[in-house]
């Protein structure tokens, strides 16, 4: 009779167990829209617009910025040049565009005005090739 008295608990404490719910974890991070910027954005929070000469021209498709950081739309193997000389990190105090702002076609660098001097992949790591 115990035994029988054993596996009918056994077999009940299975069965609540078996009702009993499982949750998965799931992790989602939200970065929002990209910053709406005239010439780009840094590739680094706080993701303020870049002025007009950061970016080399690679990092346009027409007119319109490919993006960088988290909202990055390019291949996994992009490499891009930028002027760091214009990034805030490294002691630029000029002027910045607005959010918002429209682009001025005059201020738009082509390829034989462009003078980059670092290269970067697009997620905000220099990818070592200095120019």
């Amino acid at each position: 009779m115990r035994g029988f008295t054993f596996l009918v608990l056994a077999a009940a404490g299975s069965c609540l167990t078996a009702a009993i719910p499982t949750a998965e974890a799931q992790v989602s991070v939200s970065v929002g829209m990209a910053p709406q910027c005239p010439y780009g954005y840094y590739d680094t929070a706080p993701y303020s617009c870049a002025p007009s000469g950061y970016y080399g021209p690679e990092w346009f498709s027409g007119e319109v910025f490919i993006g960088a950081g988290p909202w990055f739309h390019g291949s996994d193997n992009f490499r891009g040049k930028v002027n760091n000389t214009m990034h805030p990190a490294h002691g630029y105090k000029g002027p910045m565009p607005a959010r918002g702002e429209r682009a001025e076609p005059s201020k738009r660098v082509d390829a034989a005005h462009f003078s980059g001097n670092e290269e970067r992949d697009g997620r905000g790591n220099a990818t070592g090739g200095r120019h």
